[in-house]
């Protein structure tokens, strides 16, 4: 295979487009961020159990897996621009209805639509960024969605900070007689706009164009891209890796013919999707105020911990974006799950030793609580070092091209999936069995997914697309 000429390569036209692809990795941080910090308000002004808080925080996460499947497919019929530019208007209209929301019915049919944003941006960014971007770097490129998520997170959780302690507290009035809470939405309207209106300026996917017969197109693009001469070279390589007979992609494209069953390598995503989620980290980033509320901090301590997390989180996505076309995928994924697994664990011992005391306040004696602290953020770090951005890396590039969109549209369906499971759960499984058993069983999922990784991830560091096995 031809590598591409590094000195035709324009790498500041990549860098802008990747900038503005991974805005919709900062709205799908964001929008899941933002419900960290607005449960108080959400319990206070629906008059909610704690059934009704994990149903009203889960919400997304169903728009967000039948937006993950429906934007991998649609992807393939209108273009991951388009789908992008789609799910910056699902943005838009879900922050606005969710602040706005009178009933917890309204409130969660405007998280949905928020989920069908999340979901299209979750798999569409990291492909659209796989595909305009040379192999040398696209390990470095597709790792910034994960910085992305994180900022989105993290600018969810100091936009919260900042609005709970002006207006003297979530559930306090702000801004013309509106709560707090209400304005942690309505702030996500601006990015949202943003991203809307940068995606104009950039172009769509070469290979996509190529998929649909616009090679002419396609070459412009790359043109821009690579070069005239890698340009041409790249159209005709791109549509030999396409199906023999040029149909457009479908789901069968995931059965192998000659064996008649699901190929390898969509398991292999099904298991990197799935496992990500597992490992709990949606807790931390969903109910981080609430979890270190109940064990003893005040809800501004709870609240300044998140954003503790969130730049931490930070500093190891771009320690990943520093390594991870030199190191590899794999070996970073079993550095994270071993970290995980143990740091879990020792957060889950500390969990267990909480005690209630005579005014019902709980607490964790000792130095405990400065364990349980230092361990979560250890997690976080090691998370956001490998599967955090890694896994977001391969589903971006592992499927071949004639089944990308079909492979992260199942893939991507299952990650939601998971992280509703963990997330909806989490509430009710806090109280029975206890935070102590249910972050043991984040950590025993830590612990599988490294032998998961050992069998079933083929390393991907420096193939170009076109060489991914299917």
């Amino acid at each position: 295979m031809t590598k591409v000429r590094d000195d035709r390569v324009n790498y500041a036209f990549i860098a802008a487009i990747v900038a503005v692809a991974t805005i919709g990795g900062f709205m799908f941080g964001y929008d899941s961020g933002v419900i960290n910090g607005t449960q108080k308000g959400l319990e206070s002004a629906f008059a909610l159990g704690k059934l009704g808080v994990g149903v009203n925080v889960g919400a997304i996460l169903v728009g967000s897996s039948i937006g993950a499947f429906g934007a991998g497919r649609l992807a393939d019929r209108i273009g991951r621009r388009s789908v992008m530019m789609l799910a910056a208007v699902l943005f838009l209209v879900s922050a606005v209805l969710a602040g706005a929301a009178s009933s917890s019915a309204v409130f969660i049919i405007a998280r949905i639509i928020g989920g069908l944003g999340v979901g299209a941006a979750s798999v569409i960014s990291p492909v659209y960024i796989s595909e305009v971007t040379p192999a040398a770097i696209r390990g470095r490129l597709s790792s910034v969605q994960q910085v992305m998520i994180i900022s989105g997170l993290t600018g969810a959780f100091v936009a919260n900070f900042a609005l709970a302690r002006y207006a003297g507290g979530s559930t306090a009035d702000f801004w013309w007689g509106y709560s707090a809470w209400r304005w942690m939405f309505w702030l996500q309207a601006i990015p949202a706009l943003i991203y809307l209106a940068a995606l104009l300026i950039i172009p769509e996917s070469p290979r996509y164009l190529v998929a649909k017969g616009r090679k002419a197109e396609a070459e412009a693009v790359l043109t821009r891209l690579l070069g005239p001469t890698e340009a041409a070279r790249k159209v005709e390589e791109i549509d030999r890796s396409l199906a023999g007979d040029h149909h457009r992609p479908k789901l069968s494209d995931l059965v192998d013919r000659t064996t008649g069953k699901i190929r390898p390598i969509l398991w292999a995503g099904i298991g990197l999707a799935v496992f990500q989620q597992l490992v709990g980290i949606n807790v931390v980033f969903y109910y981080g105020a609430t979890l270190w509320e109940a064990v003893g901090f005040t809800e501004d301590n709870a609240l300044q911990i998140n954003i503790l997390s969130g730049v931490l989180s930070i500093g190891a996505c771009l320690l990943t974006i520093a390594v991870v076309d030199k190191v590899g995928r794999k070996p970073l994924l079993l550095v994270g799950s071993a970290g995980m697994a143990v740091t879990l664990a020792i957060v889950a011992y500390a969990f267990s030793t909480a005690v209630t005391g005579a005014d019902g306040a709980v607490t964790l004696p000792g130095n405990n609580g400065l364990i349980a602290l230092v361990s979560a953020n250890l997690y976080v770090i090691f998370f956001n070092l490998s599967w955090g951005p890694i896994m977001w890396v391969m589903l971006g590039e592992m499927f071949p091209n004639q089944i990308r969109g079909s492979g992260l549209a199942v893939a991507g369906f299952a990650q939601w999936i998971a992280n509703a499971a963990i997330s909806v759960s989490f509430p009710s499984l806090a109280v029975s069995p206890g935070l102590a058993m249910t972050y043991f069983g984040y950590a025993f999922f830590a612990l599988v997914s490294f032998f998961f990784v050992q069998k079933m991830v083929v390393e991907t560091k420096g193939r170009e697309l076109e060489d991914m096995p299917g």
